[in-house]
């Protein structure tokens, strides 16, 4: 279990080795600081190559906008730390596609070096880094509308749990859940192709066992829920 996250703020940020076999490194953001790992923010779009850049265009809402730059600078810092490059040096590319074998799969470092995975909502971002494939995800909690209308997407096992905790239960239930599966489904590339009912990862304190990988709940602040997902070695 990894008991705090390290913080990426505005300072240039300390970066050490990454942890041997299945260990992993997270970091967490908050998106709406002015500066960024010695980067002012409003200027990240000159660190960000041209579909990053591409990509932040597309989205309507200035908050997403402004989410997306922050934490794709976040992760150029924190790669180029890791890497001995310069943020803007970093060249992003995707994996193949385990589904269907297109060029759409994991984002990855060229040449490879690191495993990496990043999450953002509302105005916070969690990075993940690690020499084995990895995954990282937070939540914030779903409405209770968002429960009833999710639960029958789950394995049957974990919608019958989450329904039988009292209604104020089931909202930090479901969270621990889906970041669960999200940072698994982040971690093998496979994406929600074949639904979110598999694997098990269970709604309780403690993730479920998922053959071949470590699942991890991570600290996250109220009203989030953070998990973690690495290969085995």
């Amino acid at each position: 279990m990894i008991e705090e996250l390290n913080q990426l703020g505005g300072a240039a940020p300390r970066i050490g080795d990454l942890p041997a076999g299945s260990g992993a490194v997270v970091w967490s953001l908050d998106t709406t600081l002015g500066v960024i790992g010695g980067h002012a923010a409003d200027g990240a779009e000159a660190l960000l190559d041209e579909g990053e850049r591409k990509r932040a265009a597309r989205l309507v809402r200035p908050g997403d906008r402004r989410t997306y730059l922050a934490s794709h600078l976040g992760l150029r810092v924190l790669l180029g730390g890791y890497l001995g490059t310069a943020p803007e040096e970093v060249r992003l590319v995707r994996e193949d596609c385990p589904n269907c074998g297109g060029p759409h799969g994991r984002p990855a470092v060229a040449g490879g070096g690191v495993h990496f995975s990043l999450s953002h909502s509302h105005g916070l971002a969690y990075f993940a880094f690690a020499a084995v494939p990895v995954g990282v995800d937070v939540e914030g909690l779903p409405s209770s509308k968002a429960v009833a209308d999710i639960l029958s997407s789950l394995h049957p096992a974990e919608a019958a749990e989450i329904t039988a905790l009292p209604e104020d239960g089931r909202r930090v239930a479901l969270a621990r859940v889906w970041s669960r599966k999200e940072a698994y489904l982040k971690a093998t590339g496979t994406g929600l192709a074949y639904g979110v009912a598999e694997p098990f990862v269970g709604s309780g304190p403690t993730p479920g066992r998922v053959p071949g990988w470590t699942l991890r709940d991570l600290p996250a602040p109220p009203e989030f829920a953070a998990a973690l997902a690495v290969r085995s070695v």
